[in-house]
Formats: C-alpha cells, sequence, structure tokens
C-alpha cells in the first residue's frame, strides 16, 4: 500500500512531521511489506539523464532506489529517520540522516534527485530549489508514487469497513481510485517546481503495473501506512479484521492494479 495522501488533498502534508517520521518504526516490516516500483519506471529516469549518480530523497529502507542500483547507478540516499537509514545500510546503500530542506551536500552534485513516495513530506518549493541546486547541467528531479486501485467489488466493502471503523478516513468514502485521488499531490509538485525556478516544465510520466496480494500479504502492508501506522493498537485490529473479512469473502485473495506516476523536470540548462 502507498502513503495514505493526508486528507487527499496534499496542501500541509509535509507539514505532517509526526507522520513524515513515523515509518521507521518498524523497518524490516516495513521493507518486506510495500511494492516496490516497475523497473521500466527507473529506466525511464535514467535514459532522460547525462550520467548516473542519483540522490535520492528519502531513501526509507531502499525500495526507491532499488531499480537504479540494479541499472548500475551510484546511489546516496538522504533520510530524515535514522532508523530507517540503517536499514537502507543493509542493503549496500550510502545514507545520511537529514531533513533534505536542511541537508548540506558539501559541494556535491547530480545527474538525478529522486524522491519515491516521499515527495508530499517535502516543502514543494523549497525543495525543488535544493534539487535544482545540486543537479548538474542536464539533470533532472523526479518525484514518483505508487497509486493503487483495487477491483470495483473490493473497493466497495473496503470502503464500508474504513467507514465503520474509522468514518473521518478519506477511504470511508471510496477513495480508491487510483492515479486520481493523487491528483492534487501530482499538482501541488508540479507548483512548486514551476515556483522554485531552474527547471522546465513539469512533465507526468506513468507505468502501469499489477501485484496479487492474499488475505495475510495485504494485512502486513496495512500497518505500514501513513497515518494507519499511528492508530490505536484496538481500532487497528478492528480494521485488519473487517478488511481480512472482505478479502475472504472476495475469495481469499485481489489483483491490485498500480500506476506509477512520476512528476519530473529537467534543468532549465537542458531546454
Amino acid at each position: 500500500m502507498t502513503t495514505l495522501p493526508p486528507r487527499f488533498t496534499g496542501a500541509d502534508s509535509h507539514r505532517a512531521r509526526g507522520i513524515a517520521e513515523s515509518f521507521g518504526a518498524d523497518a524490516a516490516a516495513y521493507h518486506q511489506a510495500r511494492p516496490s516500483y516497475p523497473q521500466a519506471l527507473a529506466d525511464r529516469i535514467i535514459a532522460a539523464n547525462p550520467g548516473r549518480d542519483v540522490l535520492d530523497v528519502g531513501i526509507g529502507t531502499g525500495i526507491s532506489a532499488q531499480g537504479f542500483q540494479a541499472a548500475g547507478c551510484r546511489v546516496l540516499g538522504v533520510e530524515v529517520d535514522a532508523r530507517m537509514a540503517e536499514f537502507a545500510r543493509g542493503q549496500g546503500f550510502n545514507v545520511e540522516v537529514a531533513k533534505f530542506e536542511d541537508w548540506d551536500p558539501a559541494g556535491r552534485s547530480f545527474d538525478m534527485v529522486i524522491a519515491g513516495q516521499t515527495w508530499h513530506w517535502i516543502d514543494p518549493v523549497a525543495g525543488a530549489i535544493k534539487a535544482a541546486q545540486v543537479l548538474r547541467p542536464a539533470g533532472r528531479l523526479a518525484a514518483f508514487w505508487n497509486t493503487f486501485q483495487f477491483p470495483p467489488d473490493l473497493a466497495e466493502s473496503l470502503s464500508a469497513v474504513y467507514a465503520s471503523v474509522l468514518p473521518d478516513s478519506p477511504f470511508s468514502r471510496g477513495m480508491f481510485a487510483g492515479p486520481d485521488a493523487y491528483g492534487p499531490i501530482f499538482d501541488k509538485t508540479a507548483d512548486g517546481i514551476r515556483q522554485a525556478g531552474g527547471f522546465g516544465g513539469p512533465e507526468q510520466w506513468r507505468a502501469d503495473w499489477q501485484q496479487t496480494y492474499s488475505r495475510d500479504e495485504w494485512l502486513s502492508v496495512l500497518p505500514t501506512a501513513g497515518g494507519l501506522n499511528q492508530l490505536p493498537q484496538d481500532k487497528l485490529n478492528d480494521l485488519l479484521a473487517g478488511i481480512g473479512a472482505a478479502i475472504d469473502a472476495a475469495g481469499g485473495s485481489f489483483t491490485m492494479t498500480y500506476a506509477a506516476v512520476t512528476v519530473t523536470a529537467a534543468r532549465a540548462d537542458a531546454t
């Protein structure tokens, strides 16, 4: 499951520091449960760049960087959560612990600045300004998210569970609409790039893929989601029980349709 966009507006998510810095509570479980990204996403970003030095903003446990590592890129991660950073180091990545807006690049520069499932936790203007400062000529900022869409019948059942257990959740109103639900976050990212200056016009790239989950596999994903990972244990247990029952009623497994969407722009000196 992807990080829950706060209220699905994205307007103030970068100020929600309690959620932004909460994912390392069980880094191993997070790494095991969270979906990866299609290799096509990394390949397209790499193909649009002159070199292979990557700065991964909010590298987490390293999931966002795996496709770049597999393609032979050199990756440096910046991660606000020391627990996540330590896990990523165990995956073979160099990681520095800092909030990106405050991070000191110490004169270093990169061909790509990427951010997987994290840019909505970054100040959209300050982050884009910092990215422009550390990118080499023709370098590219690429922020990407896995958006998700359940099979329609299951989505309806899950909305009913959320409405019962967490009536204030956006999911209780049927917010399982794939990329459309993330539109405000994509717009916020693109607007931040425009306001920062130093970039050409932002674009959106999309890579579609699917993954089949068993009941237990999906229930392991849910506690890693932003917001849900801070629920009282009794509420989380009620939610997991309801969602597990809904998946059982649907046959015990389902296929999730993902769209990995990248909001990207090249340094203006490349245009």
